[in-house]
């Protein structure tokens, strides 16, 4: 028992419980890791000794604070706010708050900006979204300052222990796949914008499964957005102006597959009796538009608590998973294309 008189700290708790402190800390943030039996009997400590953790004092401890940030770059409101609420899922009801901060990756000052808030605030760690996380200067300036971080990417940036990342590359060729499946043969693509590796591996993979069909992809039926809805509508009126026509539209995400809907509405086109559009990410646009949008659900949330738990709860690197396979949502956006189209 603690002295008289004495608050009870997390080595008594650990001495009582018969466990490492390593484990105490785990119970109180709720690690999923742990067996059932051992998260009772430390609990049971817990309440008996009356013990309450001091993050302030832990934090000291430690030198840094409970605190995770959200550094990212990102045009898509959607995928930001998709992770924040990954990240809370897994730290709720523990020591942990979260920390978003945007940057410009475009600043020639953006890893001494960073550098700087990561001194301030003493985070716990980091979590950094595309397309920041693809750049291995950042993630070594996190390992320079001893600051734990994981990246999220559409392919492999880092080691395990570092990474979420999912399989849009191999995504896209199934959407393609499917497209052809049903009839398709003229199809275009609107591509994300440059310096986002997602991006680039979306188009990859439009480009090899369209290959590996035979079928080509004139200039006209290929168009660049930014991920945002306006440029969507932009990049989709470029390529229904296109000839021969394309009868189908793979656009990089669910923002600028809306932008599509609008621009073959302007020319009277009917979705998708006349254009099929299959979208990428899963967003609540694409059930909420009209048709719902056929889509790949980017398990974005999964990825983002798989992240955060990688953080905070040390050791467990190797139970969380860091390839998150995404799926096909088919919805009503998609159609064999017309006789005579």
């Amino acid at each position: 028992m603690p002295k008289s008189g004495s608050a009870p700290t997390i080595n008594d708790v650990a001495r009582i419980a018969g466990v490492s402190k390593k484990t105490v800390s785990r119970v109180i943030n709720r690690s999923p890791l742990l067996k059932e039996a051992t998260l009772q009997k430390v609990q049971k400590v817990i309440a008996e000794l009356g013990y309450t953790p001091n993050p302030q004092a832990r934090a000291l401890a430690l030198r840094r604070n409970f605190l995770l940030g959200l550094l990212h770059d990102n045009p898509n409101a959607q995928t930001v706010l998709n992770f924040q609420e990954g990240v809370l899922d897994a730290i709720r009801d523990t020591e942990f708050a979260l920390v978003v901060r945007p940057v410009d990756r475009h600043s020639p000052d953006m890893l001494e900006d960073i550098r700087s808030f990561l001194e301030l605030q003493r985070l716990y760690g980091v979590l950094l979204l595309p397309p920041i996380s693809e750049n291995d200067e950042l993630a070594k300036l996190c390992r320079d300052m001893g600051c734990g971080y994981v990246r999220m990417g559409s392919a492999a940036l880092d080691e395990a222990e570092h990474l979420v990342q999912s399989n849009d590359r191999e995504m896209v060729e199934s959407v393609i796949d499917y497209l052809v499946e049903i009839g398709h043969r003229r199809i275009g693509i609107i591509e994300g914008p440059s310096g986002f590796r997602s991006a680039d591996e979306r188009r990859v993979g439009f480009m090899a499964a369209m290959k590996r069909h035979g079928l080509e992809v004139p200039e006209g039926a290929s168009a660049q957005g930014s991920y945002r809805f306006n440029s969507g509508i932009e990049a989709a009126t470029r390529l229904l102006a296109g000839e021969p026509k394309i009868t189908a539209i793979f656009a990089s995400n669910d923002e600028m597959a809306a932008g599509a809907y609008h621009a073959a509405r302007e020319r009277g086109l009917k979705v998708p009796e006349q254009l099929s559009i299959v979208g990428f990410d899963n967003s609540p646009i694409a059930a909420h538009i009209w048709p719902p949008m056929t889509t790949v659900g980017w398990p974005i949330r999964e990825m983002a608590k798989s992240a955060a738990l990688k953080l905070i709860d040390p050791g467990s690197e190797g139970a969380l998973p860091s390839t998150f396979p995404a799926r096909l949502v088919t919805r009503d956006s998609v159609a064999p294309p017309t006789e005579g189209s």
